[in-house]
């Protein structure tokens, strides 16, 4: 079996010039929607406990297959780690789009997707694709790669075309790579490692602001990147922080994070709203990512935009 990597990581990106300012947007919440079906209460609410639901709203192009509470208390009788819990349920979480028309219509009956499982590097080998098949009398099944059918269509839920479709499916995917237990996770000192990256000021802010700090500090075991602006950048910003409320201070610097690692190169394949740690119901502080060739913007709809270019050094990855 290949080496499990941890599930801390944290990317922190240096920023020279200027800091990022929120504005607000609208972007899919798959609480939200599941939120609308009792039926799911249970796997809504580990996709929060787990961590994977700010994942799955930053994400575009995406599927979530939801399972009802009988399925998920058939999961939750194996008394699995969270860890366990979370890779498990990051099976169900397809990087690709599947509505309840494409799922009928599939090309050659058959489709390999790629899950959230396989992404993070935590899946032996191909263990973290599924099998999509259409099966007789009009049945669409779903199964681990080389594993059996373990599950079947039951409905759609939500599609927002083509950015995420959540249906139902008949039970939990089974995948004993995914129940093994998680490795615990690392420790890593976030203001330390800006601190002695170019970031010192924005590091001190941070610490003087201990609910950002925690929010911070709270998302490194799921994944964290940090968008940490350059010393001068922040020295040039400090009298306008200053004159800030304590909630918008607090709001200002956890904008400048993201609940999920993603690196340069991932950058480089990302487009669309990106939530941040700011996130918060009808407070949507996102920004948009935008790809041209191998120059990555990020667009606040405030500031002027920043572009790849002015990211000065390589994330550190803690896992």
């Amino acid at each position: 079996m290949q080496p499990r990597r941890t599930a801390a990581a944290v990317a922190v990106l240096l920023f020279s010039t200027l800091l990022l300012l929120p504005s607000a947007a609208d972007a899919h919440n798959i609480t939200r929607i599941l939120a609308q079906h009792p039926e799911f209460s249970t796997f809504n609410h580990y996709l929060t406990e787990t961590h994977l639901a700010p994942e799955i709203n930053q994400r575009e192009t995406i599927t979530v297959c939801a399972v009802d509470n009988a399925a998920m208390s058939d999961l939750l009788a194996k008394h699995l780690t969270i860890g366990a819990i979370r890779n498990v349920l990051s099976i169900h979480v397809l990087l690709d789009y599947f509505d309840g028309k494409k799922l009928h219509q599939i090309t050659d009956g058959t489709a390999l997707a790629a899950t959230m499982f396989q992404a993070t590097g935590s899946a032996p080998g191909s263990t973290g694709f599924v099998n999509i098949t259409d099966l007789k009398g009009g049945r669409v099944g779903f199964a681990p790669q080389d594993g059996p059918v373990a599950a079947t269509f039951v409905k759609s839920v939500e599609a927002i075309p083509y950015n995420i479709s959540v249906i139902q499916i008949s039970s939990i995917l089974p995948s004993p790579e995914a129940e093994a237990p998680a490795p615990a996770p690392s420790q890593a000192n976030i203001t330390a490692i800006m601190s002695a990256h170019g970031c010192k000021v924005f590091a001190e802010t941070l610490l003087a602001n201990p609910d950002a700090e925690q929010t911070f500090q709270s998302n490194v075991e799921s994944g964290l990147t940090i968008f940490c602006a350059g010393d001068e950048a922040m020295k040039s910003f400090t009298p306008r922080f200053r004159n800030l409320t304590a909630a918008g201070k607090q709001s200002l610097l956890e904008y400048h994070g993201i609940p999920v690692y993603q690196s340069l190169a991932g950058l480089k394949s990302s487009n669309g709203l990106t939530n941040t740690l700011a996130t918060d119901g009808a407070s949507k502080f996102d920004f948009t990512v935008q790809n041209d060739g191998t120059d990555v913007t990020i667009r606040t709809g405030i500031a002027p935009r920043i572009s790849y270019q002015d990211l000065k050094s390589e994330p550190f990855d803690l896992s």
